[in-house]
C-alpha cells in the first residue's frame, strides 16, 4: 500500500483482564477502528462498519516482532538444503570451513539476505539485530552486501548491525579491520566471540572490544559459548567494565552466555543481580536439552533478556524457524508459563517488552502517537497467540502494509 494514511476497521484489541479471586481467567477484547497517518497511529476509535475502511477481519492486533540475534550475512537460506556436518565440531573447525566458503556465499548473499528478510517478515518481524562477519576472508564485503540488501528492504524492515569478528580478534588478524568498521555510522555494536578459547585471553580480547565501543560510542554484543570458569569470568569482565563506564549501561550484551546454564540457583541469583546492577543484558536463542539458561531468574532481577532466532539454515544449525512467536511459545513451554496471565506476559520476548496490557490489565498499547508497527494474528488474545503459535495474517511496518 503506497498511501500511508488510512483507517482500519474490525481491529481486535485487548482491553483488560477478567479475574476470579485475583487470578486472571480471561483477556477482554473489543473491536475498534485504528487510524494510521504518516507512519504513526493517529487515533483509536469505536468500531464502525464503513465500506471505506480497510477490513482487519477481527484479527488480533499486537506489536510487531523484533528478532534480536540474526546472521543475515551468511545464512545458507536460498541455497540447496545442507544439514550440519559431524566433521565440524569446534568453533575453530567452523572458522576453517567459513574461510573456504565465504567467497562463494558472498556471490549471492544480497539476494538471499532479502529472501531471508521476506521470510522473517512473513512471521511478523519488522526489526532485526544482525551480526555481520568482519574477518580477513570477508574483509568488508559481508557488511557491504548486507547494507545493500537492507537498503533494498528499507521501506518494510529496520535493522541494527553488530560488527562480528567470527574468526577471533587475534586468532586471525582481525583487529585492524574491526578498528576500521568501528568508525562507521552504520554499525551500532562491537561484537566478539569466545575470547579465552579462541584468542587465548579474556582481558586482551574483551579489553579491545570494550575499548573500541567506548572510543566510538557503540554498544557491545559478544557471543559466548564457553562453559565453566572462563565463561563466567568473561561475563564478569563485561559487568565490571560496564560498571566502570556507565555510558555502556543498556548497550552491553552477552549473547548465548551458555555458562549461566551450569550455575546453581544461588550462583545464578548472584550474577543476575550483578547483571541488573550494571545494565548488562543477555541475548538468547532459547536453547534447551543440556543447556537451559535461567531466564526466569534473570528477569526476576530485571535483566533485559533479548531473544532471536540465530541460526535458521546455516552451517552451525538448521533448527531456527525464523518465527519469534514460536520462540515465545518455546519459552512458555520450557519454563512452565501456562496461565492466561503468564502466557500474555511471555509475548514480550517476541516484541522486546512491548505489550498491549500492563501487568494490572491496563491498556498501554496502542496509543495515539505510537509507531504504526503491528502484526495481525488469527487469535483471540495474546495468550492464545503464544500458546498456539497462531498464524500471522498481516504486518505493518512504520505505516506501510508489508502484506
Amino acid at each position: 500500500m503506497g498511501d500511508r494514511s488510512y483507517s482500519l476497521k474490525n481491529v481486535l484489541l485487548e482491553t483488560g483482564f477478567d479475574y476470579i479471586d485475583k487470578d486472571v481467567i480471561k483477556t477482554k477484547t473489543g473491536l475498534f477502528c485504528v487510524e494510521v497517518d504518516n507512519g504513526k497511529i493517529k487515533n483509536i476509535k469505536p468500531n464502525q462498519p464503513s465500506a471505506n475502511l480497510i477490513d482487519a477481519k477481527g484479527y488480533l492486533m499486537i506489536p510487531a516482532f523484533k528478532d534480536m540475534h540474526a546472521h543475515l550475512d551468511k545464512m545458507l537460506f536460498g541455497l540447496p538444503w545442507q544439514a550440519v556436518s559431524e566433521k565440524r565440531k569446534t568453533v575453530k573447525d567452523m572458522i576453517a570451513y567459513e574461510q573456504k566458503m565465504i567467497p562463494i556465499w558472498l556471490e549471492t548473499s544480497i539476494e538471499r539476505t532479502e529472501k531471508m528478510i521476506d521470510m522473517l517478515q512473513g512471521f511478523g518481524t519488522n526489526f532485526i539485530r544482525s551480526h555481520f562477519n568482519v574477518d580477513p576472508t570477508s574483509g568488508l564485503d559481508s557488511l557491504k552486501n548486507l547494507e545493500k540488501a537492507l537498503q533494498n528492504k528499507k521501506s518494510t524492515a529496520d535493522a541494527e548491525l553488530v560488527a562480528f569478528p567470527q574468526h577471533g580478534l587475534f586468532y586471525t588478524d582481525t583487529l585492524p579491520l574491526l578498528k576500521d568498521v568501528a568508525k562507521m555510522d552504520a554499525v551500532s555494536f562491537i561484537g566478539g566471540v569466545d575470547p579465552y578459547s579462541l584468542d587465548g585471553s579474556i582481558e586482551k580480547a574483551m579489553g579491545a572490544i570494550v575499548q573500541l565501543a567506548l572510543d566510538h560510542n557503540k554498544g557491545v554484543d559478544v557471543h559466548l559459548h564457553e562453559m565453566g570458569k572462563s565463561g563466567i569470568k568473561t561475563i564478569e569482565f563485561l559487568i565490571d567494565r560496564t560498571l566502570e563506564n556507565p555510558q555502556l549501561r543498556g548497550k552491553a550484551f552477552m549473547s548465548h552466555a551458555f555458562a549461566l546454564s551450569r550455575l546453581s540457583t544461588l550462583e545464578a541469583e548472584k550474577i543476575a543481580a550483578r547483571l541488573a546492577e550494571a545494565g548488562v543484558g543477555i541475548v538468547s536463542s532459547v536453547p534447551f536439552g543440556d543447556i537451559i539458561i535461567p531466564i526466569p531468574i534473570l528477569r526476576k532481577h530485571g535483566v533485559e533478556v533479548l531473544v532471536g532466532n540465530d541460526n535458521i539454515q546455516d552451517h552451525w544449525n538448521t533448527f531456527g524457524s525464523g518465527n519469534m512467536l514460536q520462540k515465545a511459545n518455546l519459552i512458555a513451554e520450557l519454563y512452565g508459563y501456562r496461565t492466561e496471565f503468564q502466557l500474555s506476559r511471555t509475548l514480550s520476548f517476541a516484541t522486546r517488552y512491548k505489550l498491549p496490557l500492563d501487568d494490572n490489565g491496563n491498556q498501554q498499547w496502542p496509543k495515539a502517537g505510537d509507531a504504526a508497527d503491528m502484526v495481525f494474528i488469527d487469535a483471540s488474545c495474546s495468550a492464545e497467540a503464544v500458546s498456539r503459535i497462531s498464524p500471522v495474517k498481516s504486518l505493518i511496518h512504520n505505516g506501510t502494509v508489508v502484506f
